[in-house]
């Protein structure tokens, strides 16, 4: 990319491109229960206020609802889903017991993949998460899954890229 060029982006393209959640979810249903997961939200939360052209400021449960991306770990949640559903479907895979008869836990410390292994529906929980989450003016927004007035109109970026 050339120094000083405008690029028009919206949200709307950047999402359907899914540059921003296809890395996060590479994996997801490995690393999601790990101790380390905050440190790949404060980039992911970065990346969306970059975006979406919040300010940094901006609480952090607005920015999925600004964004129309669902939190991360509702996404890594799904992820997760996904994949014990295509594990449950190949019976000759060998994971396959280890996750309809799982083993007992040894570790208090860890948080296997078998302990939740109920499909969410993401949409109904970022709605009841959002009814649940103490934010100041959260009742401006009645259902966070759906684009906020506004959200198609474009926005320019100028960047200042240095090779």
């Amino acid at each position: 990319m050339l120094s000083g060029t405008i690029a028009y982006w919206s949200t709307h393209v950047l999402k359907e491109t899914n540059a921003l959640t296809s890395a996060a979810e590479y994996c997801a249903p490995v690393w999601s229960r790990s101790a380390h997961t905050s440190r790949v939200d404060v980039q992911l939360n970065s990346t969306v206020h970059l975006i979406s052209g919040t300010l940094c400021s901006t609480p952090l449960p607005w920015l999925p609802v600004l964004s129309n991306i669902e939190p991360p770990a509702l996404r890594r949640k799904a992820a997760t889903d996904k994949l014990v559903e295509k594990i449950i479907k190949h019976d000759s895979w060998p994971i396959q017991p280890d996750i309809l008869n799982p083993p007992l836990l040894r570790l208090t410390s860890r948080k296997p993949l078998w302990l939740d292994l109920q499909p969410v529906d993401i949409k109904s929980r970022w709605r009841h998460n959002w009814k649940l989450a103490q934010v100041v003016n959260s009742h401006l927004v009645c259902d966070p899954t759906v684009w906020q007035p506004g959200f198609d109109l474009p926005w320019f970026l100028v960047t200042c890229v240095t090779l």
